[in-house]
């Protein structure tokens, strides 16, 4: 009872979040409101500040009928400001001066360092992004100007807003003492555009669904099919030999036993169901894999139903609630797997598998949320925020643990890598560069092709360890598996330095953070799977042979 009280305040609690700006759908000569977002410097998109930053000016509107901001945005740093722009629905507006700033000497210091950094800013108007540039640079007389003047030509459909362009006119030297006058234009078209295929021009068919990205696709399941039947076949015919011998040595008697030279993985079948050493952290280890794999598995799915990427945060927002929706899962797992170990001190177990994930999530962004507030960054995350979204996932993951650790122990006390370079590439190039990832259906049969590899891999690394009579197989096979999260480290510092133009303190631990933030998350899932696959196989080879 109190884990379903517990959920349904969870949904109502992000649902309320996460609900949509507004409906997308507008009566003739309504507002439609135009926010700022970030500013940067374009070949380093991590580096990003407030639009208003730079001195822009705002426009003379100062009211608007509504402000919203969700869940996924607050964590990602998405601070929309308005623009004070005057747009209402179908209807243009001829150009229009708005304000006009002088440039004074930091101005204008100001203006021409993000000229010469190529510094691009983001809009939106009814979540569909718009980008701009700030100025261009006359390399040959060493002169810098700037935009004036936005031009907005936005297309309808029915009531709903389909297409956005800007259009960048009117450069204006920057020199000391200039006025800079800043005008706008919004010219509104019929659109054959449908509402959900809005989207479609921000996507990039060409780079996603390009014959290289579907040959990865093929060539790795070939793979994987390649190497299950192997591995199939040499551990049939391996253990069948090994079969073979057992028996042969169960039929001789006590004496052409001891004179006989007994060897393999049946030696330590006294030992081989012993619990590993640490089993806290062991079986907090394998309950946050299990979550893990979980909420994984749910966000793809519900990016292939649901195209999130459409909308601003959504996909943070989402995650968010699934995992804090599934942490019985963790508990479940987690406490069984301690309560078969024989453990007494779940209270500690269920601390450790509530604490694990969230600590180790939270103090990176902690740690990289001070950066950006030292340097101004817009990525830069309200404290408010953070402490409220830590200890809301703490109470309810305490709580439910906590139900069903209790639940769990009573009832058990009585009683490598196989992900393809190129898509790798893809997926990185989509996070760290200005590409939108859309094709989860790749992305779903690539995390399922890994999670086959891993279990097969560590299978076999397992059975090599028992057969040279070495019974410690639980820590081997979950840390073999998770170490799939080393070469991805690995690949990602090659991605920095080589695929990016990123620089500067706060994007570099940007960057580094979150990668080891993925990289151990993937460790833990990829480790659980190899320790489950393990265990079945480990469980089924023993019992089937005939102990003494």
């Amino acid at each position: 009872m109190i884990f379903w009280r517990t959920l349904i305040f969870i949904c109502n609690l992000l649902f309320v979040v996460v609900g949509d700006e507004h409906t997308h759908t507008y009566k003739d000569f309504e507002e439609v409101v135009l926010w700022m977002n970030t500013v940067g410097p374009y070949h380093n998109r991590q580096e990003t500040y407030s639009y208003f930053s730079l001195p822009f000016c705002v426009g003379p509107k100062g009211k608007i009928s509504h402000y919203h901001e969700t869940l996924g945005e607050a964590l990602q740093g998405v601070e929309l400001e308005f623009s004070g722009l005057d747009i209402d629905f179908k209807t243009d507006v001829a150009k229009t001066p708005y304000c006009e700033v002088e440039l004074n000497e930091v101005r204008l210091k100001t203006f021409v360092y993000a000229v010469k950094n190529h510094y691009w800013y983001q809009m939106y108007i009814d979540d569909l992004p718009i980008w701009g540039i700030v100025g261009e640079v006359d390399e040959a007389n060493d002169v810098y100007y700037i935009w004036t003047h936005k031009k907005f030509d936005l297309g309808y459909n029915g009531n709903q807003i389909v297409d956005v362009n800007l259009t960048s006119e009117a450069r204006q030297k920057l020199e000391l003492g200039a006025k800079i006058k800043f005008t706008y234009e919004a010219n509104w078209k019929k659109s054959n555009v449908k509402f959900e295929d809005r989207f479609d021009k921000y996507l990039d068919p060409n780079f996603f669904q390009h014959r290289i990205h579907w040959f990865s696709i093929f060539n790795s399941f070939m793979m994987v099919i390649f190497l299950v039947g192997l591995v199939s076949m040499i551990l049939m015919r391996t253990l069948r030999k090994d079969y073979a011998r057992y028996s042969k040595d169960e039929e001789m008697d006590d004496m052409e036993r001891d004179l006989g030279d007994e060897y393999g993985w049946k030696q330590v079948h006294g030992d081989v169901f012993r619990p590993p050493s640490h089993p806290v952290l062991f079986s907090a280890l394998v309950g946050s894999g299990y979550q893990m794999l979980t909420v994984t598995f749910l966000v793809i799915l519900l990016a292939i139903v649901g195209e999130l990427y459409t909308e601003r945060g959504s996909m943070v927002s989402i995650a968010i609630f699934i995992y804090a929706a599934t942490s019985p899962i963790n508990g479940y797992f987690g406490g069984s797997l301690y309560a078969r170990m024989g453990g007494k001190v779940w209270i500690r177990q269920m601390m450790l598998s509530a604490l694990l994930l969230p600590t180790m999530v939270c103090g990176t962004a902690f740690f990289i949320n001070f950066i950006a507030i030292y340097y101004h960054a817009s990525r830069a995350i309200a404290f408010t925020i953070m402490v409220s979204l830590f200890s809301f996932c703490l109470g309810n993951l305490l709580m439910l643990d906590i139900c069903l650790c209790q639940k769990v122990s009573i009832s058990h006390n009585h009683y490598q890598d196989i992900l393809y370079f190129v898509l790798r590439y893809f997926i990185f190039t989509s996070f760290w560069a200005y590409k939108i990832y859309y094709v989860y259906g790749f992305m779903l049969l690539v995390f399922l092709i890994l999670m086959v590899v891993v279990m097969c891999v560590t299978i076999v690394c397992a059975y090599f360890l028992l057969n040279a009579e070495d019974y410690r197989w639980q820590w081997t096979s979950f840390l073999a598996a998770a170490s799939t999260s080393v070469y991805v480290y690995i690949y990602a510092t090659y991605y920095f330095f080589f695929k990016t133009k990123m620089y500067g303190f706060f994007q570099t631990s940007f960057y580094f953070g979150y990668m080891a933030l993925f990289s151990v998350t993937l460790g833990i899932m990829c480790g659980t799977i190899g320790y489950v696959g393990t265990s079945k196989f480990v469980r089924k080879i023993y019992s089937t042979v005939k102990i003494d």
